[in-house]
């Protein structure tokens, strides 16, 4: 005679899934901002760089180069950064992405135009930056009237990085920092137009 076979459920790990979230799962967090949204602390940000550009570019002609203008450029460019890590943690908007490439494009755009008004630099180079930067606004508020957003790539958030570094070479008060800005600024003028010249091929 055989013994009998236990009546009760299996207390075993076969006995079925947990019901409980696993150990080592950590919860996602939720953006708290949709596409959609307008009034976001990172737009916020923006805006305000957006609104100092041309107070920057009127400080900067009456002032550079000195330590001083040095100090206010890195302190603007670096909202810059700034805005996008808000972004990423609480929620990527279709209004950042118009609003962020277009407030570094005025704030760039206005320091270059103050530095080419101190004979610091040449407008042959900063007439380059211009025309590229305005046509690639256009076209993107075109694609926005469409519904379409057209964020910053990657290549093209380098490119204002070397803009915003020449510009703040060239603002330092030594022997040799306008050249030093000059020669980095063609390097800008270079990725400039490569990245504009990338929009349009791919239209997006």
């Amino acid at each position: 005679m055989t013994a009998a076979e236990p009546s009760g459920p299996s207390a075993g790990p076969s006995a079925g899934p947990s019901a409980g979230p696993s150990a080592g799962s950590s919860p996602v967090q939720e953006p708290s901002f949709g596409p959609s949204a307008l009034a976001t602390p990172a737009n916020a940000i923006t805006a305000a760089r957006l609104l100092a550009a041309p107070f920057v570019a009127v400080a900067l002609q009456a002032g550079a180069p000195s330590w001083w203008a040095v100090v206010l450029w890195t302190g603007v460019a670096l909202t810059d950064g700034v805005d996008g890590w808000v972004a990423r943690r609480q929620g990527s908007t279709r209004s950042g992405a118009f609003l962020d490439p277009l407030s570094d494009k005025v704030l760039v755009l206005g320091a270059l135009a103050a530095l080419v008004a101190r004979g610091i630099f040449w407008w042959v180079p900063v007439a380059l930056i211009a025309v590229r930067e305005v046509a690639v606004s256009v076209w993107r508020s075109r694609a926005g009237r469409k519904g379409v957003s057209v964020p910053a790539r990657r290549l093209a958030k380098a490119k204002t990085l070397i803009q915003e570094l020449a510009i703040g070479v060239a603002l330092v008060p030594i022997a040799g920092s306008a050249r030093i800005g000059e020669v980095i600024l063609w390097v800008a003028v270079a990725a400039t137009l490569i990245t504009g010249f990338d929009y349009f091929r791919s239209g997006a």
